[in-house]
């Protein structure tokens, strides 16, 4: 009897974690988010820090924000914890820097495919939604304090 169903490999987390980190480092992006280990000698390839480029005709425009993001030993199979380090005033964003997954759809669906590079995509593309467009933003130098 043959089975409908088609085996999937599953990637383990470190390789996982590797693809993406040479991702980031080769350049495979469009260059207005980049990521990559916070330490090199991060084994556990757990700790990254980011940055994001606002967009251009956004308040957030000519902006630089970092971000750090915790892969956890359930990573990929549960979704990083993401917080900026950069004050910023964006729906979804908690008085600490965290970010909600509700409000990130590559956060809110998360699966194993997914990948840090989406996150902040998804984070920048909604910089230049209407109801973030008003926002006042604090002064650029700004951080959260650390945790």
């Amino acid at each position: 009897m043959a089975s409908n169903f088609q085996s999937r490999t599953v990637i383990p987390r470190n390789f996982k974690l590797l693809e993406e980190l040479e991702a980031a480092q080769k350049g495979h992006h469009e260059g207005s988010v980049s990521w990559g280990l916070e330490a090199n000698d991060d084994m556990s390839l757990s700790r990254w820090v980011c940055m994001i480029i606002g967009p251009s005709r956004t308040p957030f425009e000519g902006r630089i924000y970092t971000l750090k993001v915790y892969c956890g030993d359930r990573y990929p199979d549960e979704a990083p914890i993401v917080r900026f380090q950069t004050r910023i005033n964006l729906t979804g964003i908690s008085a600490n820097g965290s970010v909600d997954s509700k409000y990130i759809p590559a956060l809110r669906n998360w699966n194993r495919d997914m990948t840090i590079h989406q996150i902040l995509n998804e984070i920048r593309a909604s910089m230049s939604s209407k109801e973030n467009a008003k926002l006042s933003q604090p002064p650029e130098s700004a951080l959260y304090p650390s945790q």
